[in-house]
């Protein structure tokens, strides 16, 4: 079960889950076959373990799940997928943040307007992880200004994120975005 899900084998999974596989089986490092299907992207697999009822919430040992990871690949496909699992969008990873909080630092855009645009998915846009950053200061303060990061600076905004939440020393993202020399991130967040 865990190899056909890490490999993104669908049928393979279907015919585990037939013989009698535990859903939760773990391996070595904790995950489940949801949280190795849904690292790979791997969203057929991940379809069937979802309708057999995998959890999407089963942490690993990095305190991970299988919906937090989606924040780091940015699959919006997966996401959806995940969605019909109804997830708890409130466990935090190993530095305190939601999925969106990753998504924003490697700017997924198309992940990002998922989740701020799906009725189905409830992430707080404005949580503040363990270093104090929200996915908004997340995406300026870890971004590299280019396009992709200067979309997702737009669709945090427009998915509710608040511009006027400072880091733990004090700054917020339009300071951090003009201190980079982030011209356009800067003139978004000006808005």
């Amino acid at each position: 079960m865990l190899k056909a899900a890490e490999t993104g084998d669908a049928d393979a999974v279907k015919d585990a889950i037939e013989r009698g596989a535990d859903l939760e089986t773990r391996d070595g490092s904790e995950r489940t076959p949801l949280l190795l299907a849904s690292t790979g992207d791997h969203v057929k697999a991940a379809e069937v373990l979802v309708e057999a009822g995998a959890d999407p919430d089963a942490l690993d040992a990095q305190h991970d799940t299988p919906w937090l990871v989606t924040g780091v690949t940015g699959s919006a496909a997966m996401a959806r997928v995940l969605a019909e699992a109804e997830p708890d969008y409130t466990i935090v990873n190993r530095y305190g943040g939601t999925s969106l909080i990753p998504a924003g630092e490697h700017g997924h855009v198309d992940y990002i307007r998922e989740v701020t645009t799906n009725p189905k998915i409830d992430v707080d846009v404005n949580h503040i992880n363990n270093l104090g950053w929200t996915a908004l200061l997340e995406a300026v303060i870890l971004g590299n200004g280019g396009e992709d990061h200067q979309e997702s600076v737009k669709l945090l905004l427009e998915g509710g994120a608040d511009r006027s939440i400072e880091d733990k020393n004090g700054k917020t993202a339009l300071e951090h975005a003009e201190e980079r020399g982030q011209d356009e991130v800067a003139r978004i967040l000006r808005g």
